[in-house]
């Protein structure tokens, strides 16, 4: 238990610069607390004190921001930065050294029974609003672009971005081109908006092309007209 402890400790300040002690972690990370409030609201869970462990967890999200199911399985080393709208199901589970940033939910697809909720292998990194869906594998050490929407397995040492998610860098080789800083990951609603510019420009090109065409042919059908009726005459 103690070793746990250290080891979510660390995780804080070994990934966020701005943990400056031990103390700063304790009174300053809801999602440290988040994280230790659910390893008690699992024993009591799988005790079957279901009721209590999940009251215990709703009060905990209410202080937190935070919402872990009291079933999800949570490996050491676990890291909710800022945390506000965390919500995480109950047949999650997360390996060793997993990061969420604020806003990510690992969650359901359905009322479907038994595993339904995402498993999250060693060493993954979920950005900023993410959310990831059903009984699928999140593969050791891929990463997870902000606002991502996953849905199906993605192998280990991938990035997936968009939505739905797509793999855009497979062991530390590029799929697509694309600058993978984290603050610079694509918008899939800004992409989608700036192609529809794109194809209504084009659009709008090629109709203003037609109508020049046919002002044009219309001037030389009238100038044919005014030439013949005026040999005729």
């Amino acid at each position: 238990m103690l070793d746990q402890i250290r080891s979510d400790i660390a995780a804080i300040k070994e990934r966020d610069p701005a943990c400056t002690s031990t103390f700063s972690a304790l009174t300053n990370y809801p999602g440290l607390w988040a994280v230790w409030w659910h390893r008690v609201t699992h024993q009591l869970n799988r005790a079957g004190f279901v009721w209590l462990a999940r009251r215990i967890s709703q009060v905990v999200r209410h202080y937190t921001g935070i919402e872990i199911h009291p079933g999800a399985t949570i490996g050491p080393g676990f890291f909710i930065d800022h945390g506000m709208g965390v919500v995480i199901g109950e047949t999650t589970i997360i390996g060793r050294d997993v990061t969420l940033y604020q806003g990510v939910t690992l969650g359901g697809t359905g009322k479907e029974h038994g595993k339904r909720h995402p498993t999250i292998e060693d060493n993954v990194v979920v950005g900023v609003g993410a959310t990831v869906l059903g009984s699928i594998t999140i593969g050791r050490g891929s990463k997870v672009g902000a606002g991502a929407v996953v849905i199906q397995d993605v192998p280990q040492d991938c990035t997936v971005v968009g939505v739905p998610g797509r793999i855009v860098v497979r062991e530390g080789s590029r799929v697509e081109a694309i600058d993978l800083h984290h603050e610079d990951l694509p918008d899939p609603v800004v992409e989608m908006f700036r192609t529809l510019q794109r194809r209504i420009e084009r659009l709008e090109g090629r109709l203003a092309r037609d109508e020049g065409l046919a002002e044009e042919d219309g001037r030389k059908t009238f100038d044919e007209r005014s030439d013949t009726e005026g040999k005729g005459a």
